[in-house]
């Protein structure tokens, strides 16, 4: 058995891959402060917030998802009336 091994598990290479983890999730709280700070800009000079989370969703989906996603909104919405 090696000496970075414990049970059967590469303990170096565990221990490395949590690091990694960690270093990424603390950049990941940077980045959504980041990102709430500029929402907040955007709330500040007049832009719907909500909105533009809303068209940040659609810019993320490709082109036959949106096509069906607007065509059950439609549907659902001439189905209840609204």
């Amino acid at each position: 058995m090696a000496e970075n091994e414990v049970g059967g598990i590469d303990s170096t290479r565990l221990n490395s891959l949590i690091e990694r983890i960690e270093r990424l999730e603390e950049e990941k709280k940077g980045i959504s402060s980041d990102i709430r700070d500029i929402y907040a800009e955007a709330k500040g000079v007049g832009f719907d917030v909500k909105i533009m989370k809303a068209i940040i969703k659609l810019r993320k989906m490709n082109q036959a998802d949106r096509d069906e996603q607007e065509f059950l909104l439609e549907t659902y919405r001439k189905a209840l009336n609204v």
